[in-house]
């Protein structure tokens, strides 16, 4: 007597005469951050159309596929929101513009007068990746953006066009960071305020618009404008 083959093994048959299969084109190129090799590497984007096989020959459409990326380099497949993810070159320059706008801003709030807060501020800048930053050339800045503005920094809130220029600096970054890296560059710019003495009314204000950029609850700001004051 002939065996009797189960579900699965009409199914396993049946899959073997029956498929679908997926022909891709490519439709773009460039550089992304890979998620499965974890590094900058070289995609295609990829638009695909999906055909119904009968013993592995294409016969009937079935609809389009993707658009997916291709890694070059691991062929991995990923959802084209993979591309959101900057690169490690591009993020690196984000977070160097950020600290430098950051450092700025709290200057322009009333630091730019000290030395000390100048050099803290330009070290800052330099450990971020800005390697020819010098407190003269931010003593420029500053005094360039107030003779722009005509205000006098240290009687105001944080001026519109620095809040404008922090969040364009910060928001593109904060949803790449994670919280200890968001709070560590509000921390850098508490020492810079700190650096010449507390903080004055102004230098809070503009730390607080840098939390905000940085999605930092209120709450969590003041906490860590307490800890900054804290000596290590």
């Amino acid at each position: 007597m002939l065996p009797v083959r189960g579900r699965n093994g009409r199914a396993a048959g049946l899959a073997r005469i029956l498929g679908t299969r997926t022909s891709w084109t490519p439709v773009g190129d460039g550089e992304f951050f890979c998620p499965g090799c974890g590094g900058d590497r070289n995609y295609q984007r990829l638009s695909g159309k999906r055909r119904f096989t009968v013993l592995g020959m294409p016969v009937l459409p079935r609809g389009a596929a993707g658009p997916v990326v291709e890694c070059a380099a691991c062929r991995g497949h990923f959802g084209t929101d993979a591309l959101d993810h900057p690169t490690t070159s591009r993020f690196s320059a984000m977070l160097r513009d950020a600290v430098h706008t950051v450092a700025l801003a709290v200057l322009c709030a009333g630091g730019a007068g000290s030395r000390t807060a100048l050099e803290t501020a330009a070290a800052a800048a330099r450990a971020a990746g800005v390697a020819d930053c010098s407190e003269e050339q931010l003593a420029a800045l500053v005094e360039a953006l107030d003779a722009d503005t005509g205000r006098v920094y240290e009687e105001q809130a944080c001026a519109t066009g620095l809040a404008i220029e922090l969040h364009e600096a910060l928001d593109p970054l904060a949803p790449h960071l994670a919280a200890a890296g968001r709070e560590s560059i509000l921390l850098q710019a508490a020492r810079i305020a700190l650096a010449d003495g507390p903080y004055t009314p102004a230098e809070r204000d503009a730390l607080a618009t840098v939390g905000a950029a940085l999605t930092i609850c209120a709450d969590d700001v003041s906490r860590l404008l307490a800890a900054a004051r804290t000596p290590s």
